[in-house]
Order: structure tokens, then sequence, then C-alpha cells
């Protein structure tokens, strides 16, 4: 009598239509997570890096640059990999490319 009544007493099963729906639901605000994540961090990103790989690429001869380690020079020789900054009248040093960071305006460096 006990396990009859409490069998009757249980929620009714939902349709399957309507389990979809929950679960999409319950998936809204991770997948809006994503979204906002993508557009405030990874596509700025992406595009800074795109503007510093052209601006790499776009070096030239006697161009004044600053590094990451803070050295400020002027391009002697380019490389593919690498190129020679001139520090100081007959000081020059071999950087990666990629290590420079901003090309400065001419008469910059006196």
């Amino acid at each position: 009598m006990f396990i009859s009544s409490a069998i009757a007493q249980t929620a009714p099963a939902p349709a399957a239509g309507g389990d979809m729906q929950s679960t999409l639901v319950s998936m809204l605000p991770l997948v809006l997570m994503f979204v906002v994540l993508y557009f405030i961090m990874i596509r700025p990103q992406m595009k800074r890096q795109k503007e510093h790989r052209a601006m790499v690429e776009a070096l030239a001869k006697g161009d004044e640059v600053a590094t990451a380690g803070g050295i400020l020079g002027r391009v002697s020789r380019l490389g593919d990999p690498y190129l020679t900054v001139e520090i100081a009248n007959g000081v020059e040093i071999q950087v990666q490319r990629s290590a420079v960071v901003q090309v400065l305006p001419k008469g910059t460096i006196k």
C-alpha cells in the first residue's frame, strides 16, 4: 500500500521536446560568455598581431626603432629572421625582427 501511493505521487515524465528546450536554455549563458570573450579579448589581440606583423615586414634600412628590451637604434642591415640595429656610432647589435615593438618617427634618435 505504501509503495503504490509513493509511485502515484511522483511527477509525470516531461515530454521529449521540453527536455531539449531546457537543455538549450541552460547552455545559453555559456554560449553568450564565449561570444563576449571573443569580441572583448580574442579579436582585438588578433588585430594587434596582424598590425605588428605588417609593421615588422615593412621595416627598411634607416628606420629608427624601439625594441622590446627598450633599446633605441637605427636599422643598418636587414636579414630574414634578424636585423642589425646601430645603437651608437660603430656599435651594432643583432635582434630578432619580432623584438621590434615600434617604428619611431625620423629624427627621434640624435
